[in-house]
């Protein structure tokens, strides 16, 4: 499956911006499916997943309350709702797709990035304070 991340771009602080995890070539709906961002000289992190087990999400600490992730199975997307943007928000988000229907739960998916088989190519988020 390709995977296309659009919707990054500049905001200010206390902004929002959604981000949107295209596919092509299958169905998301029953792939476990997360959201990861890397800023400069750190590690890439998991923001927010959401497993095919029930569609269970999971929300980093640092992104919880303001970030919201879910399915648009009509678009074959997965968006992500980015709320009270803040400036350590910024870096560039990556969408990943787990391809062999594995099923754990959103929690292990975020901090697994290995279980991820299929990427996309990151958009940048940028916040201003």
């Amino acid at each position: 499956v390709q995977l296309q991340a659009s919707g990054g771009g500049s905001v200010q602080s206390g902004g929002s911006l959604r981000l949107s995890c295209a596919a092509s070539g299958r169905s998301l709906a029953r792939y476990a499916v997360g959201w990861f961002r890397q800023a400069p000289g750190n590690e890439r992190e998991g923001v927010s997943c959401i497993s095919p087990r029930d569609d269970n999400t999971y929300y980093a600490d640092s992104v919880k309350g303001r970030f919201t992730i879910r399915r648009d199975n009509a678009k074959n997307t997965v968006d992500l709702e980015m709320n009270n943007l803040k400036p350590e928000d910024t870096a560039i988000y990556y969408c990943a797709v787990d391809m062999t229907l594995a099923s754990y739960t959103s929690s292990y998916y975020c901090n697994h990035l290995f279980e991820f088989d299929s990427w996309g190519q990151g958009t940048l988020v940028t916040v201003s304070s």
